[in-house]
């Protein structure tokens, strides 16, 4: 199904024109078990205003529109309606619009999304609609500044649970279908088309409820619920969500002074989801991902809390107060990532929230804005295509990171004080940047111009590093550089910095630990610090101490060396999260071959007690190992490895995070290496037994993944362990499993369904390609020219989420580089560029992708040249 785009100028003019009030609609999908039913009946009703005499449109892509009546009076379908859109002509100040149609079920994760479950055969319905999705469910004006009041009805079969954004207000039976119920939903308060909701089938459902007793006396109740497919029940630990949920509540509404707005607060896990989670008034759904039927790390319990806290504050901020059209997608984004994480650390047990923060988040912000397709934190979104891109780190991470800057610049309770009165300002409505900075700069008493100027409207990352004159032991000079490119403008942008120099010393024990530290106000491309000229030269000087900046950070020599050799001496987990990043950045810049990152995680990370820490720096070393590491020696750095990992493994304490984290890396590792593969087949068959180390079907996956990569895993083996594990997850292990045979046939067969054909839903569809990839290049080669070849049909036939994953999982990014060859020479990149030259009026968002995947293939060749000391 083609996706439909909608400019931004077209919703400009469209919300100038039209007001609307309410929206009545009613979905009938009591057939949805039924696999031959395609689509089912949606009738939309809306009121609206609208200048006399003037001419609009709705948007539906469905598969067929029955009738639109306008104020009385039928038009004709055929006239009226064009592709995507039905257009309104003739209308009156005061306007009710009735459209009739099927809509379409969908496998993609976009709009109403169907799922069987292998597990019981049961039928399970969702609506994913970010960012115009809502329009694959019933007719609307979808544009997120054109709220209105929304009122639900759903006939389903009798039995399902069904629920909505608005409580259930009544049920009642079909008089002339006895298996079916219509349920009616209480009608909402002023939200956007992109946040309503639907949920149907015959989930498990909890309840519970959240009471609050305000400072006057008031009581407060919001009704709570979680939903589960019926399968997952059993590993559903509803307790410790409810208990999570409550404390959020708790914290948000305080914090913001501001009384939680949309009556109840359910919460769904639901499956094959293309997000972590959506923000739905009254109805939060997440990836049921988060629920953990295999053994889970401790890092992956405090993610999902702050999945759980990033959405709660999407209710105050992008609901209650949403950005009128997608270039302010920040306001609701930046601010939930921030929020999330202060939630986390303020609200719950866990204490490494923001070193999760800075290892992960901003990790992901650092990839992000090094790509030739960054963009400011206020982007440019010229239409919804490059709206559905920019969900990506610079929108998330990085404008939270900012936002943190904020906080230490105009201080925590202006910050919160001009939040505060952003809610009571545009509640239920819609906003800009100046909104935001108005709010801000009043609370603060700061013009804040000019920060969001140099922070919010710019792009690219800063590198600052010290410069350290010392004679004997003794600081003399200390400048901190700064390097910034605006890699859109190709200008110098310096930004200002408010961070931290930690000056860390070996005590008694050993240990490295922060003997002081001096905060520094960093502008220009040199800023010098008197305060340590003096001072004796620290054993490490750590640039952005605590994490207080955005910026990337090159250790001086000396300071570089005491963490190659010292690491796990460091006691503070931030400042060791810290250094592992100075670590990979350097790795990823090709400033230092990606083989010392390796060896530094082969030295160090056995010690290194933060689960999500760890398990970031081996995904990073195994990463670099298969991309960065040149062909000649990668054999030998990935041996070395898998030899640290099944020690590691074996050493580990039983039923460990640490012992988890070893085992998932040996077998990703175990891929595309074969010295640990007698290991991996004991642990699958049980002849090897390392104590404590549950080989659940989450890690069996992985394991028979290894085995089926080179070979030695049969068809029959896999089809015997689906049968033990048919559920979702177990078959999306499978299909990657069966696509990762090192097979011409095999391949071939994958690419027809992944490419070719259209029949998988978007879980399997991943998991396909994923399995196709992993296998020695010469298999692959044959498949690279059909790739660019198809392109724009795949964009043009798919939607743009399963176009997206195809584009963007099939580009041939896994390459060596020659010997005596520079990264820019590469066949691939010859060939993407000879694309982009070719294909100049191809959508944008489809071009992005493909810039994207040219610059992480150019970044991989530079770094195994770097490693070779081919390429200077």
């Amino acid at each position: 199904m083609p996706n439909h785009n909608l400019s931004r100028d077209e919703a400009a003019a469209r919300s100038a024109l039209v007001t609307t009030h309410s929206y009545d609609v009613v979905v009938d999908v009591r057939n949805a078990a039924d696999p031959a039913v395609a689509g089912y009946p949606s009738t939309s009703t809306i009121t609206f205003s609208a200048e006399p005499g003037s001419a609009t449109f709705l948007d539906f892509i469905s598969g067929g529109v029955h009738s639109v009546v306008l104020n009385g009076r039928p038009l004709d379908v055929d006239a009226v309606v064009e592709a995507d859109r039905i257009h309104l002509p003739g209308l009156a100040a005061e306007n009710v619009v009735t459209v009739r149609g099927t809509a379409l079920y969908s496998r993609s994760g976009e709009g109403m999304h169907r799922f069987v479950d292998p597990a019981d055969g049961q039928c399970y319905l969702y609506t994913q609609y970010e960012p115009a999705d809502s329009r694959r469910v019933f007719a609307n004006f979808e544009q997120p500044d054109l709220k209105a009041e929304f009122t639900f009805h759903v006939i389903a079969p009798s039995g399902w649970e069904v629920a909505s954004n608005g409580v259930e207000a009544a049920r009642s039976p079909l008089v002339d279908d006895p298996s079916a119920e219509l349920w009616d939903f209480a009608t909402t308060k002023r939200m956007s088309t992109y946040i309503t909701t639907v949920l149907a089938g015959p989930y498990f459902k909890a309840v519970d409820t959240w009471a609050a007793t305000f400072d006057d006396g008031t009581r407060f109740d919001v009704p709570l619920a979680l939903y589960c497919r019926a399968s997952l029940s059993g590993s559903f630990d509803t307790d410790e969500l409810f208990k999570l949920t409550k404390s959020g509540l708790a914290f948000f509404n305080k914090l913001f002074d501001y009384p939680y707005p949309w009556g109840k607060y359910d919460q769904a896990f639901v499956p094959e989801y293309n997000l972590g989670a959506m923000e739905n008034p009254g109805l939060v759904t997440f990836t049921e991902k988060y629920i953990y039927a295999s053994r889970a790390t401790d890092a992956q319990y405090q993610a999902r809390a702050n999945t759980l806290m990033h959405e709660m504050a999407h209710m105050w901020f992008g609901d209650l107060v949403t950005m009128r059209w997608w270039d302010d997608l920040w306001l609701k984004e930046s601010f939930a990532d921030y929020m999330g994480t202060l939630g986390v650390d303020q609200a719950t047990d866990w204490d490494t929230a923001w070193v999760s923060f800075a290892s992960r988040r901003k990790a992901w912000a650092y990839v992000q804005d090094q790509l030739p397709t960054t963009h400011p934190i206020v982007a440019d979104i010229p239409d919804l295509e490059a709206a559905k891109q920019n969900f990506d780190g610079i929108t998330y991470a990085k404008g939270a990171s900012v936002l943190k800057q904020l906080v230490a610049y105009v201080g925590f309770d202006a910050f919160i004080a001009g939040s505060r009165q952003y809610f009571r300002d545009h509640e239920f409505g819609n906003t800009s940047l100046q909104d935001l900075l108005h709010a801000l700069s009043t609370a603060s008493g700061r013009d804040l111009t000019g920060w969001a100027r140099q922070w919010l409207q710019t792009s690219g990352i800063s590198t600052i590093a010290a410069e350290v004159v010392e004679d004997d032991g003794v600081m003399g000079a200390v400048t901190l550089q700064q390097d910034a490119v605006d890699p859109l403008t190709g200008d110098q942008e310096l930004r200002p910095h408010r961070l931290r120099l930690g000056l860390y010393n070996t005590d008694s024990e050993g240990n490295l630990g922060r003997s002081e530290s001096v905060e520094v106000d960093v502008a220009g491309p040199r800023t010098l610090v008197p305060e340590l000229a003096g001072r004796p030269r620290p054993a490490l000087l750590l640039v952005n101490d605590d994490d207080l900046s955005y910026a990337k950070v090159r250790l001086d020599q000396a300071s570089e060396q005491t963490v190659r050799t010292s690491l796990d001496r460091i006691t503070d987990p931030m400042a060791r999260a810290l250094c592992w990043t100075a670590l990979w950045d350097s790795a990823r810049d090709a400033v230092s071959p990606a083989a010392k990152y390796v060896a530094a995680v082969e030295q160090f990370a056995a010690a290194e007690t933060g689960i999500g820490v760890l398990l970031n720096v081996l995904a990073n070393a195994s990463f670099a190992i298969e991309r960065y590491v040149p062909a000649p020696s990668r054999e030998n750095v990935r041996k070395g490895f898998l030899e640290l990992v099944a020690k590691q493994l074996a050493s580990a304490a039983p039923a460990s995070d640490h012992q988890l984290a070893w085992a998932r890396t040996l077998a990703e590792v175990s891929r595309s290496g074969t010295s640990q593969l007698r290991l991996v087949r004991g642990l699958l068959d049980g002849s090897t037994v390392v104590d404590g180390l549950s080989v659940d079907a989450e890690l069996r996956w992985s394991l028979w993944q290894a085995l089926a990569a080179h070979g030695q895993a049969s068809q029959d083996e896999l089809d015997a362990e689906l049968a033990n594990d048919n559920t979702a997850s177990g078959n999306a292990g499978h299909a990657f499993a069966l696509a990762a045979r090192p097979d011409a046939e095999v391949k071939s067969s994958a690419w027809k369904a992944a490419v070719l054909d259209s029949g998988l839903s978007n879980e399997i569809l991943s998991a396909t390609i994923g399995g196709f990839m992993t296998a020695p290049g010469p298999l692959l080669e044959p498949y690279i020219e059909p790739y660019f070849e198809s392109l724009e049909r795949i964009w043009a036939e798919r939607s743009i989420e399963i176009a997206g994953r195809i584009v963007r999982g099939l580009y041939p990014v896994a390459q060596d580089l020659p010997k005596g060859t520079v990264p820019s020479d590469h066949a691939v990149v010859l060939r993407t560029d000879q694309w982009l030259r070719e294909h100049a009026g191809a959508p944008r968002a489809l071009r992005r992708i493909i810039v994207e995947q040219r610059s992480h293939l150019l970044r991989a060749l530079a770094a195994q040249a770097a490693g070779s000391g081919s390429f200077d």
